[in-house]
């Protein structure tokens, strides 16, 4: 069962210039303005931070995460995207960033 509004997608990442994807079941969070990758995964992949951006986090503090770009593979279709380097036990998350990049809004109702 579900809780409404909070459903999880089945997406795979690769950085920029390798061929191996790597497949994640991340939930999806339009609230989440970037896709968060857990760094283990970022780091099996070969992608390097490219920046460290700021993050004001739900209880008030401010941190700092490095982010790169990679390519993000959602039903059979590719886009470039912007990747937060999660915590090594962070769960992924889809944000509203890289669905626009889909074209796609979410619809917590059909998943």
């Amino acid at each position: 069962m579900h809780a409404m509004g909070v459903f999880r997608v089945r997406v795979e990442v690769a950085g920029l210039a390798g061929d191996g994807f790597q497949s994640l079941v991340a939930p999806v969070d339009t609230g989440a303005p970037y896709t968060f990758v857990p760094r283990t995964v970022l780091d099996r992949l070969g992608v390097e931070p490219e920046e460290e951006w700021p993050f004001v986090l739900a209880d008030g503090r401010e941190v700092r995460y490095p982010v790169a770009a990679v390519r993000v593979r959602l039903h059979g279709r590719t886009r470039h995207t912007l990747a937060v380097f999660g915590d090594a036990s962070s769960e992924p998350l889809l944000g509203a960033y890289t669905l626009e990049a889909f074209g796609l809004a979410a619809d917590p109702a059909n998943r």
